[in-house]
């Protein structure tokens, strides 16, 4: 089991950056699969990106795909995303996720650990 914890998220304008942070503590950092998954209100959990152990396979949902970048510092046992030109519909609580082994799913179930999530409010 490993316990995360998220930072950075906030209030930004339309076409504007935020950088998250999720830092893990209890496990072999580099044994899981990382993930972060958006929730809007009433709305499902939803699956934003995911990379792998070693870092050498990201996985992007399509609609953040090419504005966002996750990646991640195994020396730090942090994961982080990337964030640009945000808009109104990125609206959400936004979690942080770890799945032990070597592949990266989309569901959110198939992922053990979560972190408290992070409010990220994108408007004018």
């Amino acid at each position: 089991q490993v316990q995360l914890v998220e930072f950075g998220g906030g209030l930004v304008q339309p076409g504007g950056s935020l950088r998250l942070s999720c830092a893990a503590s209890g496990g072999t950092f580099s044994s899981y699969v990382m993930g972060w998954f958006r929730q809007a209100p009433g709305k499902e959990r939803e699956f934003v990106a995911a990379i792998t152990g070693s870092g050498g396979r990201t996985e992007y949902s399509d609609s953040v795909k090419g504005r966002f970048t996750i990646s991640r510092d195994n020396a730090k046992n942090s994961v982080y995303l990337q964030m640009n030109s945000l808009k109104p519909e990125d609206t959400a609580v936004y979690y942080c996720a770890a799945r032990r082994g070597g592949n990266i799913y989309y569901t959110p179930r198939l992922y053990n650990d979560w972190g408290q999530g992070t409010q990220v409010t994108v408007s004018s």
